[in-house]
């Protein structure tokens, strides 16, 4: 019998990091996730607020980042010490949770990250691996927390318990609101200057060696556009009101692509959505959560 991944895994920790970030880093954030030149409050200092999402920078971050590391290196990778995959890892899913609105002119994310569980698939269905990152400011006051899970192909039978399932389901009804955007040729170079230099995401020769057909878009890119159009239907102008957003990623993007974000009111302060692709009509984020106060 397989060794119990959960026995081996759960309560790893990466050594403390710190992030240092300015006005700039924010503003950039918010013209990779898709920001447009009417949206100076996410891209002019004079007005400037953060996008919620910038909070899940640090997950897969290297730029700015205390200790130095030239790939990301969240503690999910931790398994690979174990797991040891022959084809790459996939994000399942990420959730946000804000404590306080992030500073936008400047500031230091301090943060650990840790494995909290491990799920098994079934043999031959892979095992998921659930990490927590809190970050924290310089005062030592909570900004954000952030769970994600990640996809090893490899290593499910070991005995673990089942993933479980979303509480999200999606109205069969038309959306209360349809955004459509676009996925630049370069979206996906621009989100890599805030952090994320997976090589998968900027290198077509690696990404095909991990199995993939090219190069494409990072997960929480898509992220933080579907956070962007939320609060401009739902929240307009007010960023700081968003509580928690959540989804799961559902299909692999590549830029130059056109997108959709499906929104569905479910109650006051809630709302479901969807990330759309709409050149393929597959959902790229699905069984999404976007909270208000």
């Amino acid at each position: 019998m397989k060794k119990n991944l959960a026995d081996m895994l759960v309560g790893k920790k990466m050594e403390p990091r710190y992030m240092e970030y300015n006005w700039r880093d924010i503003a950039l954030y918010a013209l990779a996730v898709g920001a447009k030149r009417e949206d100076l409050i996410y891209t002019y200092e004079k007005y400037l607020k953060a996008i919620p999402t910038y909070g899940t920078v640090p997950y897969w971050g290297t730029v700015n980042v205390k200790p130095y590391q030239w790939m990301p290196l969240p503690a999910s990778m931790l398994a690979d010490e174990i797991i040891k995959p022959t084809i790459s890892f996939l994000n399942m899913d990420h959730e946000i949770i804000m404590h306080r609105p992030i500073d936008p002119i400047k500031g230091t994310f301090q943060y650990q990250d840790v494995i909290t569980d491990v799920y098994d698939r079934g043999e031959g269905k892979g095992a998921v691996v659930k990490t927590k990152v809190l970050v924290r400011d310089e005062a030592g006051n909570d900004v954000c927390t952030n769970y994600s899970t990640t996809f090893f192909h490899e290593a499910g039978g070991f005995g673990g318990q089942p993933m479980p399932k979303s509480p999200v389901v999606i109205r069969d009804r038309a959306p209360d609101f349809e955004i459509d955007d676009y996925i630049s040729p370069v979206q996906n170079l621009l989100y890599r200057l805030t952090g994320d230099t997976n090589l998968v995401h900027v290198d077509p020769d690696y990404a095909k060696k991990m199995g993939f057909e090219t190069s494409f878009m990072q997960g929480l890119c898509s992220f933080g556009f579907s956070c962007r159009m939320a609060i401009g239907a739902l929240i307009p102008g007010e960023p700081e009101r968003m509580t928690r957003m959540a989804a799961q990623m559902s299909s692999v993007l590549f830029p130059d692509t056109p997108v959709s974000l499906q929104i569905w009111k479910i109650g006051e302060g809630v709302a479901y959505f969807r990330f759309m692709n709409k050149t393929t009509g597959k959902p790229i984020l699905n069984r999404g959560v976007f909270e208000w106060k």
